[in-house]
């Protein structure tokens, strides 16, 4: 098989590192690919968002499979452009993707299928009548862009002056461009997160094991959203009865719902819950694996995942093939500094040949590049230090201990991802 990964982050580094563990596969490209991916795949300076580019690539090297990973190129219509083409893809279609591309399309699918979700307070996109709405609202208050705001377009908002502000910058100073020409109101839910992912080729589906992400920037929950500092997976996160009751009253309707609405969805659906006393809430949507989650679960897969993509895009998806190892894994994103708010790229990286294959340790890259003598850093989240090992706190010994080898001018990280693990499942008990 040849193989093509379209995105250049640690989700699609993970997705390679796995492929390239198939005997069946013996080339993958990837595009645009980063420095660590580098290793393993022959990376094409093609954005993953150039739709175009990214089928003219296809039609001169025809690969068997083509596996996208972030969510630009499924609003973009890549599904589209290559099912048109009968070439195998793993994405679901432009129509489906609204599910993350639109914010108020989700609520209202939710809504009308009556799935279990907060409660939404109205759509708008002038900074006054948001503003308005400000009166009739319970504190705190959680506001989201309608759009794609790669993990930063979520406020969850205390008071009037702090929603107010975060309106007016969005919606008057468009701090998160066309994504946010749009803002949501939604009621704030108490409880614990968990990501909830299954494959489908539109007809069977296979859950993933859970993970729980850290989208705050600091210790404790605090600072700004971002994409993901750290996410962990362990079987603890998900007693079979919570398990149960996620299949029931979210996962079948939802694809109830979508067939209903004549959607037909392949690939993966990232379901974002709240675990609340009344029971497990869709927040969102993600019409992909998460990043970093996708980290923590390659690293569990025992599985040929080059067949099972396989079988989801000819419509053949078998869920019994999807064996996992047990225990719990771990990934920690080692940031540049700055992040999510400016800051500077092309920092030197050091000690990443200390992190050997014999540690069990695995650092996915996420904005690297080859420099002229080294890696260095070239975005905001940089690398993800993963491990899987039998316990949660055997993977974070594991993590951090290989975090104290690695180091790169103004590098920043969470101490504290999965540190909360004991208090796993219980939201759901």
């Amino acid at each position: 098989m040849r193989i093509l990964v379209i995105g250049g982050g640690g989700r699609e580094h993970a997705l390679v590192w796995r492929l390239t563990q198939s005997p069946r596969v013996t080339k993958i490209w990837c595009a645009p690919g980063n420095g660590g991916i580098a290793a393993q795949a022959e990376c094409v300076a093609i954005d993953a968002g150039d739709v175009a580019g990214l089928a003219a690539f296809a039609e001169s090297m025809r690969p068997d499979l083509t596996v996208v990973g972030p969510e630009l190129p499924l609003v973009n219509g890549i599904s589209d452009a290559f099912g048109d083409r009968g070439w195998p893809i793993v994405a679901p279609s432009k129509l489906a993707s609204q599910l993350e591309g639109s914010k108020v399309f989700t609520k209202e699918f939710l809504q009308r299928h009556q799935i279990p979700t907060p409660r939404m307070y109205g759509a708008f996109d002038s900074s006054a009548a948001a503003n308005a709405a400000l009166r009739h609202v319970e504190w705190p208050l959680v506001i989201k862009a309608d759009g794609l705001c790669a993990g930063k377009g979520v406020c969850l908002a205390p008071d009037a002056p702090s929603a107010s502000d975060f309106i007016d910058r969005v919606l008057d100073k468009r701090e998160l461009g066309v994504g946010g020409a749009r803002l949501l109101l939604e009621q704030a839910l108490v409880g614990e997160e968990l990501s909830f992912i299954i494959l489908t080729d539109g007809n069977r589906y296979a859950p993933m094991v859970p993970s729980r992400d850290h989208k705050r920037a600091f210790d404790g929950d605090r600072g700004p959203n971002t994409g993901g500092m750290g996410a962990y997976s362990s079987d603890e996160l998900l007693p079979s009865a919570l398990r149960d009751t996620i299949l029931r009253t979210v996962v079948e309707p939802t694809m109830r719902g979508l067939a209903s609405d004549g959607i037909r969805y392949q690939g993966f659906l990232y379901f974002g819950l709240m675990l609340t006393k009344a029971g497990p809430e869709v927040l969102e949507f993600n019409c992909r694996l998460g990043d970093p989650e996708a980290q923590a679960i390659v690293s569990r897969m025992d599985f040929d995942l080059a067949e099972v993509l396989t079988d989801a895009a000819a419509g053949r998806l078998d869920p019994s093939k999807l064996k996992w190892k047990p225990g719990a894994s771990v990934c920690v994103v080692l940031a540049s500094g700055g992040y999510p708010g400016k800051f500077t790229v092309g920092q030197s990286i050091n000690g990443l040949t200390d992190i050997t294959p014999e540690t069990g340790v695995k650092v996915f890259h996420a904005g690297t590049r080859l420099g002229s003598s080294s890696v260095v850093s070239n975005g905001g989240r940089v690398l993800g230090v993963t491990a899987a090992r039998p316990s949660v706190q055997e993977a974070v010994s594991a993590v951090y201990s290989a975090i104290s080898k690695i180091g790169f001018d103004g590098m920043q990280y969470r101490r504290d991802i999965a540190g909360h693990a004991s208090r796993v499942g219980a939201a759901g008990d």
